[in-house]
């Protein structure tokens, strides 16, 4: 039973993260459900998902948009220093305070989830922002992927609409690839300080690349909308249970 919890919140988390976002809500509670402590069940979480990412990246491959006055190396290294200060800030964090802090992160993914889509117009019309701003905002956005990454998707649109892109399918691209290489480098934090649960990771891995390439093959036939409404019941359901257990 254990093992088809995971299997099944990988795929959907694959699947979702691909479409719009908020696997995590998914992979992580079903770690913690499963009996891994919270810290390692979050460091297991993004070994889980990270590949399923990178599937979706290959799949978006044909959209990659082109970046004025900032290349996409600057853009990558920038992720990839966010991610890794981020997974070890996630490492170096008591379990009795990353306990503490789980239902609060739940709930501002939650809502930056539920009020992403219309944030972003409203801040679009208001504020452009630059290269520097840019990668800047991205490290932050990156630390956070890497220390916990719920919504990390809906704050790399944002971003990238306040940088004045505006094709959602080279959005996609883009926040798939810088995700998923933020993510991987993480990982490799986190198996070098042992917090990875490997065998629910690799039940949960094979399933999430799967959801992950079959959700960017089918985003376009789909209704991101009724995706997002699940997200955030699940992300609304997951806060209240971990409110409780605290």
């Amino acid at each position: 039973m254990t093992f088809l919890l995971l299997i099944i919140s990988a795929f959907g988390a694959g699947l979702m993260n691909s479409v719009a976002g908020g696997g995590t809500f998914l992979t992580f509670p079903a770690l913690v459900f499963a009996g891994v402590p919270p810290v390692m069940a979050n460091a297991t979480s993004t070994v889980a998902v990270f590949p399923g990412s990178l599937a979706s990246a290959w799949a978006y491959r044909r959209d990659f948009p082109r970046l004025e006055g900032i290349s996409a190396k600057t853009l990558l290294l920038t992720s990839l220093a966010g991610g890794i200060c981020g997974a070890l800030l996630l490492i170096w964090t008591p379990e009795h305070t990353f306990n503490k802090l789980i239902p609060w992160l739940l709930l501002a993914a939650t809502i930056l989830f539920a009020v992403g889509k219309r944030l972003t117009p409203w801040l679009r019309q208001r504020i452009q922002i630059g290269p520097l701003a840019m990668c800047s905002l991205q490290f932050l956005i990156a630390l956070y992927g890497g220390y916990f990454g719920g919504a990390m998707g809906i704050m790399m649109l944002a971003l990238f609409g306040l940088f004045g892109l505006t094709d959602i399918n080279a959005m996609n691209a883009l926040k798939t690839l810088l995700g998923g290489l933020l993510n991987a480098v993480a990982v490799v934090c986190f198996i070098a300080a042992g917090q990875v649960a490997w065998t629910p990771a690799l039940i949960m891995l094979v399933s999430a690349v799967a959801g992950g390439y079959v959700g960017a093959r089918v985003a376009m036939k789909m209704n991101p909308d009724h995706v997002r409404a699940v997200v955030i019941m699940i992300g609304l359901i997951m806060t209240a249970v971990f409110f409780a257990r605290a």
